[in-house]
């Protein structure tokens, strides 16, 4: 096993930051350009990478497109929508601040970066402007943008993710029920779990 332990052994085989192409780089902004907010605009799914005490966090966060608000070139606006209430994000924003979210858009081979830092809001206004149904978030997380850019379309492009035929059956794997079932002795899970999980999922949507 050949483990590379320095910056200088990194670089050997990558070469140095300085060697990177000029489209590496020139693509990265401070803030949100008007380019970059059209791909927020139109994503519907991000994963939210975090930092706490306890290690890392990354975290799927969906919702209809748009979700995300670009409240100026430098801040953006996420509501915590209902989920199973670990809050291991927010958790984690709370003590310490950094962020880095990727934005992905169905068909779109590109996806988009962003790291900053950033706070939770409860002011009930708003709260209130991102409401669904009639049901406001509890909380909203505010980035503050320090970096900005698109990753290329190469790893979409290997994993076929956008493709049908890349479809997995879901049959061909373990369901929730059965994996908390496995892992809990049959306390929770099982095929109960699932059958009922549609409707709770309706139910607690929002």
């Amino acid at each position: 096993m050949a483990i590379i332990e320095s910056m200088a052994e990194l670089e050997a085989i990558y070469g140095p930051l300085g060697a990177v192409g000029e489209a590496s780089t020139a693509k990265v902004a401070d803030h949100v350009t008007p380019d970059y907010a059209r791909f927020i605009a139109a994503a519907p799914f991000l994963a939210l990478a975090t930092a706490g005490p306890e290690g890392l966090d990354c975290s799927p966060r969906g919702d209809r497109p748009g979700f995300v608000r670009v409240a100026d070139a430098r801040t953006l606006l996420l509501p915590d929508r209902r989920g199973n209430n670990r809050v291991d994000s927010l958790r984690n924003i709370v003590r310490d601040g950094r962020v880095g979210l990727m934005f992905l858009i169905p068909g779109i081979g590109n996806a988009l970066r962003i790291n900053g830092r950033a706070h939770l809001e409860t002011d009930a206004a708003l709260l209130d402007s991102f409401a669904v149904d009639g049901k406001p978030p509890r909380t909203v997380t505010v980035v503050r943008v320090a970096e900005v850019y698109f990753q290329c379309a190469r790893a979409l492009i290997r994993s076929g993710l956008w493709k049908p035929e890349s479809r997995v059956d879901p049959a061909s794997l373990p369901t929730p029920g059965q994996i908390l079932a496995g892992m809990s002795q049959g306390r929770v899970g099982g095929e109960d779990y699932d059958r009922n999980w549609a409707e709770r999922a309706r139910q607690t949507m929002w």
